[in-house]
């Protein structure tokens, strides 16, 4: 089962033959298969089988594998072993240059041919942790039509940048609005947030979910189930937010049919870009 621009990613080691079953059935809407940072060096060519497993697997969510960066030798080897038809998409990480995602994009396009697979069947997804990646983020959204989402990862960025978590909210506000606003203007789907790293601080997962919807995200990556429900319903519309933009929609319909523009509910002036804004919710509510 594939889930349309899915809000919750839940990481699990590939090597984990008894957690990954379990994930595929959570209510994780994608599940991320990791060969990269949890699997160790030793164990990654291995780890490999454990994605291939998994592609025949019974599952409710999306199913994504996070390869191994591309300049690390591994990535090949990855790319090789992963791209199947039950495979929904790659996240690439570490990614700083339209460069790397071109080489990403060029090895699976080859891949899919050889394989008798739908040309584009295996969406990618750029996972921005540096610096230099924030920096050229207009150049990666925009460097592939395969690229479908762009995602943050604050715990590398943090390192690279020599500050520490604790002490980083401005600078991570800054990296998420660059990523926001890359994503828009390459026409990709709202770029996905960062783990949250403290599974016992429940407000704090809120808070900083709530922080990257309120920038323009539109998932969250998880470490472990238990945070699953919190983004899930925080980046699902109210229903509040819902009969809000029912009103407006159906209000500023009949409106624009008698040939008026612009219309007040509640004392509050509607016009079309609030109207954009009322479709947009409905449209990510299905």
């Amino acid at each position: 089962m594939s889930v349309r621009n899915p809000k919750s990613f839940l990481f699990v080691p590939a090597n984990d033959s008894r957690r990954v079953p379990k994930a595929l059935l959570s209510q994780a809407e994608a599940v991320i298969i990791d060969l990269e940072d949890a699997v160790a060096i030793s164990e990654k060519p291995a780890a490999r089988d454990g994605v291939v497993q998994a592609l025949d697997l019974d599952r409710k969510s999306s199913l994504f594998t996070r390869i191994n960066g591309i300049h690390t030798g591994f990535a090949l080897g990855d790319l090789e072993a992963i791209v199947a038809p039950r495979l929904d998409g790659v996240i690439a990480p570490k990614v700083e240059s339209a460069a790397d995602v071109a080489i990403v994009d060029w090895l699976i396009t080859e891949l899919e041919r050889n394989r008798g697979m739908k040309p584009g069947a295996v969406q990618l997804i750029a996972l921005v942790e540096s610096a230099a990646g924030i920096e050229h983020a207009a150049e990666i959204a925009a460097a592939s039509p395969r690229l479908n989402r762009l995602a943050f990862g604050a715990v590398d960025y943090c390192a690279d940048i020599g500050v520490s978590m604790a002490e980083a909210e401005d600078i991570m506000r800054y990296a998420r609005t660059r990523l926001m606003i890359a994503s828009r203007t390459a026409g990709l789907v709202a770029p996905i947030d960062t783990v949250f790293t403290d599974l016992k601080d429940e407000a704090g997962l809120e808070r900083e979910t709530r922080l990257a919807k309120g920038i323009g995200f539109g998932g969250k990556m998880v470490i472990h189930p238990c945070q699953i429900e919190t983004v899930n319903q925080i980046f699902t519309p109210s229903e509040d937010e819902l009969a809000w933009a029912h009103q407006v929609v159906d209000a500023f319909n009949a409106a624009e049919a008698e040939g008026r523009s612009s219309i007040q509910i509640d004392g509050k002036f509607i016009d079309y870009a609030v109207v954009a804004i009322a479709r947009q919710l409905l449209a990510r509510a299905g």
